[in-house]
């Protein structure tokens, strides 16, 4: 009988290893789709306001901070400017959506209907925690990662860890 003596991965554990999985959750292709368009949706319905600042017309009598004490210059009515005008009436992007469902063009030229070809190139795949090209793919998740140091930040702070 040959005792087996622990080794330096084995004490400390390392996430590398197929031990340190055992206990991690595998989902499969449909779940993940799932998951992701869970997550999305919430980042999307997170903080949708209109700007409170947008209607606020200052006073003629407020003080400006800007203007000298010593320069006395006979002051000219300024017209509004068509950028004015632009960031008076801007829409967000939900009310467009609206607007072009509503309205529509004639042509049959829409948002809804606009489509772009299949790109000709392989898709690029980055790391979910840095940005760089990343050639290893989760177990549990299927987020990207490029390095040991970035599977570990990948596995303590948002595998799985999706809070919507």
């Amino acid at each position: 009988m040959v005792k087996m003596s622990s080794g330096i991965g084995a004490s400390r554990g390392l996430r590398g290893t197929a031990g340190g999985s055992e206990g991690r959750r595998i989902l499969d292709d449909a779940t993940r789709h799932r998951r992701q368009k869970k997550a999305l949706d919430a980042l999307e319905m997170d903080n949708f306001q209109d700007d409170p600042h947008a209607n606020l017309v200052m006073h003629k009598k407020a003080p400006k901070f800007d203007e000298n004490l010593e320069t006395k210059t006979p002051k000219r009515r300024r017209t509004r400017t068509s950028e004015y005008l632009k960031q008076r009436f801007k829409k967000n992007f939900a009310m467009l959506l609206e607007e072009e469902r509503t309205v529509g063009d004639e042509a049959g030229n829409s948002y809804s209907k606009a489509r772009a070809p299949p790109s000709c190139f392989s898709p690029r795949k980055f790391c979910a925690v840095c940005g760089d090209v990343s050639p290893y793919t989760c177990i549990s998740c299927g987020a990207r990662y490029c390095s040991v140091k970035c599977q570990g930040t990948h596995a303590d702070t948002r595998c799985l860890k999706w809070t919507a």
